[in-house]
């Protein structure tokens, strides 16, 4: 019999783009809510636990809450919030990290998907931090510039309204506390004893994002140049479909935040020169820094091919 998967939180963004990744397949048997009764608490609870599989991609609280209903103890939760990226008993889904990240996923019933600014820092800082090369207590800086689509439909049509703030045309500096959502996930699953200086960065485009990490060679371990710790995470990543490293220096003197918009696929880059270091993850914002790395987490608990519908 065919998986039955549930997406609880189909109309929001992230939900959207899974359905729509989805929809295609034939492997899968998609379980659909009456529309009439999608905010029905006993028809939400009916279709957690008929499903094999349920995606939740929902605000906090609801996530929490939906969690709470699921009573079937085969019923597997992959939730694209905020809520479980931390809490225990829930996996981080992240299968590049390491092989005991990637088994964890294929045996877990609660899988956290992992934020789109962190996907970015995580796959630069995870790396540097268990090869010894970046002592946890180190103190980080990294900025992350993003489309908008990130936002969700309420900042997608700011956005896109024809009389929108002029101001929007320019790049929008945000998370100005210093305390953006995504900091725990962050040190949490990188061993971190401190947390990273962040600044995210609105752009005027809807899709793909650029998260860039900086470093003094200095003051890390052994005085590495910017080519030992690109040659680190070139075999680090080595083989794998969906993470891969960029030659030494990039394919150009600049990069392009929008590059892998439409695919699963984040690629690091590696400049700098002896003295100072800096790396910067590429990827789509709600591909692998959302909905693709959810539907790349549900093959991996499903047995399905890791690269399938990506």
């Amino acid at each position: 019999m065919k998986p039955v998967v549930f997406i609880d939180g189909r109309e929001g963004t992230t939900g959207l783009q899974i359905y729509d990744r989805l929809t295609p397949r034939q492997d899968i048997e998609l379980l659909l809510i009456d529309e009439e009764r999608r905010k029905d608490p006993a028809e939400r609870k009916k279709c957690l636990n008929a499903a094999d599989l349920v995606f939740l991609c929902l605000p906090d609280d609801a996530a929490r809450e939906a969690v709470a209903m699921i009573e079937n103890p085969n019923t597997r939760v992959i939730d694209a919030s905020t809520a479980h990226r931390t809490a225990p008993g829930w996996d981080y889904g992240f299968p590049e990290l390491s092989p005991r990240h990637r088994e964890a996923i294929i045996k877990s019933k609660r899988v956290a998907n992992p934020g789109c600014h962190a996907s970015g820092f995580i796959s630069a800082v995870y790396p540097l931090v268990c090869t010894g090369l970046l002592p946890e207590e180190y103190p980080l800086c990294a900025y992350s510039l993003t489309g908008y689509s990130g936002g969700g439909k309420k900042l997608i049509a700011e956005y896109q309204d024809p009389d929108r703030d002029p101001r929007h045309a320019s790049a929008r500096i945000y998370g100005t506390t210093l305390n953006h959502k995504h900091l725990p996930e962050m040190v949490h699953v990188c061993g971190l004893t401190r947390p990273p200086v962040f600044h995210p960065i609105l752009g005027d485009y809807i899709q793909g994002m650029a998260t860039t990490i900086m470093l003094q060679n200095d003051t890390l371990p052994g005085c590495p140049t910017a080519y030992n710790i690109y040659n680190v995470l070139d075999a680090y990543y080595e083989n794998l479909p969906f993470v891969t490293v960029a030659p030494y220096g990039g394919d150009e003197p600049v990069i392009y935040s929008s590059t892998l918009v439409g695919t699963n696929n984040l690629r690091l880059t590696v400049c700098g020169n002896e003295n100072q270091t800096t790396i910067t993850a590429v990827f789509d914002n709600l591909g692998k820094g959302a909905s693709g790395a959810a539907v790349q987490n549900m093959n991996l608990m499903l047995g399905f091919p890791e690269t399938a519908g990506l």
